[in-house]
């Protein structure tokens, strides 16, 4: 049984190495977990955000050290490692207050003496997680699970082990009962075996197309409900009356935060061909500009991709769109240095059937695409097979409401970047998934909507 092992993208070096579990211990501690959801379902909303606010608590107290964690796993900057984790506090505060509310009894007036549909968990929910947000990603699915009275096990990415391992333990350091929440520490050929396992209830995944179809069909065989989290190539339309400094400072950091590498970044650029010329010089400027670097460094913009073979296949991908008629502004080259480092690119002049348009280009390269008014731009921007979010700039809020309504995607902003908050549900649409996390209608997902009725 092969080892996880944890290599720095940074600088190419192990490490850590982590032990894998074999199948008795992988049955051994789903057991567990479903053992204490027979105890844990039965806490009121308020003893369970006791435990919430603590684990709130051990987060914020150790922010740093999980910061550099994540850094030194996957590379991303140590000031964005610190938001995540901040993030993460956010979402168990809000829960821990918000549950009682999100979950309250619905009165339905029947002629019924009383009846009314009420929220209770189903039960161990295993959660597929990626490495790019490798804290947050979890603790957005397990503090709604959890607040709701189910239980969380973990499948974490490979290379991010020792994140997974340090939300195991942050768990216990805030007293959540053995069994709450565990990590899963095996290879993806047993996620069948876990999926399959009559105590597993329903599952979660955040990833890619190709892993949420294989998982979504093995949950289907079982008859288990799964929310998908998938792949996304958001589109930003840039009107002619965006003001363009805004718009090319938003495109800068939507396609090099978190090193290019987040689902619901802005990726495809769809400008109006009046002012192209004007935003492709600025945009060149400002992404030519962002240091790229040393993660750890305070001042460095973005940081390399999360492994080698992630930032080969990528530049394989701005290889083939150059092939196919693209054109290449910036970047676009492997730089002679350790590590997966990645250049700021834009890719320009892109049109349907160009790799850099039609798929997910997953770290810090840009696309732009030139539309001729409005109609072709919202057009552009749907001619897409992902739907996570999208997004318009404009000096005309009317307009770009308009706009956002018409957009085929979960989540659809109007000058600023798309994010996820625990206030506002998120998901995507066509092959970025399906259902919704976060908010009331996240933290319901993993609930039997029962009707009661007392005649």
């Amino acid at each position: 049984m092969a080892n996880t092992i944890s290599i720095n993208p940074s600088t190419g070096k192990e490490i850590a190495t982590y032990n894998r579990i074999n199948e008795n211990e992988l049955h051994d501690k789903i057991l567990k977990a479903n053992e204490t959801f027979k105890t844990w379902k039965l806490l009121s909303f308020n003893e369970r955000a006791a435990y919430m606010r603590k684990l709130a608590e051990v987060l914020e107290n150790n922010k740093e050290t999980y910061a550099q964690l994540a850094t030194a796993e996957m590379g991303k900057t140590i000031v964005q490692s610190r938001k995540e984790i901040e993030k993460c506090i956010w979402i168990c505060n809000y829960y821990a207050d918000n549950t009682s509310n999100l979950l309250a009894n619905e009165i339905v007036e029947t002629e019924a003496s009383k009846s009314y549909v009420t929220f209770q968990p189903i039960g161990v929910v295993l959660a597929v997680m990626p490495w790019n947000f490798p804290f947050y990603q979890v603790i957005r699915f397990a503090a709604p699970a959890l607040m709701a009275g189910n239980i969380g096990v973990l499948k974490h990415a490979s290379n991010v082990q020792g994140c997974a391992f340090a939300l195991e333990d942050a768990f216990k350091q805030a007293g959540f009962p053995e069994g709450t929440f565990t990590n899963l520490n095996i290879s993806s050929k047993l996620v069948k075996n876990v999926i399959e396992n009559k105590a597993i209830a329903a599952v979660t995944l955040t990833g890619s197309d190709p892993a949420g179809r294989s998982v979504a069909s093995i949950a289907g065989q079982n008859l288990k409900k799964t929310v998908m989290e998938l792949g996304g190539s958001d589109a930003y339309i840039v009107l002619e009356d965006a003001d363009l400094d805004k718009a090319t400072d938003l495109a800068t950091f939507g396609r090099l935060q978190n090193n290019g590498q987040t689902c619901i970044a802005a990726k495809r650029f769809v400008v109006i061909e009046s002012i192209y010329d004007a935003f492709l010089e600025q945009y060149k400027t400002k992404m030519a500009a962002a240091k790229m670097g040393n993660p750890l460094n305070e001042d460095t913009y973005f940081g390399p991709m999360a492994r080698i073979d992630l930032r080969d296949e990528l530049h394989e991908q701005v290889t083939k769109t150059i092939n196919q008629g693209g054109k290449l502004i910036l970047g676009g080259n492997i730089p002679d240095m350790d590590g997966a480092y990645y250049p700021a690119t834009i890719l320009a002049d892109l049109k349907p059937g160009m790799e850099g348009f039609d798929n997910e280009l997953f770290g810090p390269v840009a696309s732009v695409i030139k539309a001729k008014d409005e109609a072709e731009a919202i057009a552009l921007a749907n001619n897409s097979q992902f739907g996570l979010g999208a997004g318009v700039i404009t000096n005309n809020k009317t307009r770009g409401e308009q706009i956002a309504l018409q957009l085929e995607a979960g989540s659809s902003f109007v000058n600023k970047l798309v994010v996820s908050d625990p206030r506002l549900p998120f998901g995507g649409v066509k092959n970025s998934g399906y259902g919704r996390e976060l908010a009331g209608y996240g933290i319901k997902e993993f609930t039997n909507t029962k009707s009661v009725w007392i005649d």
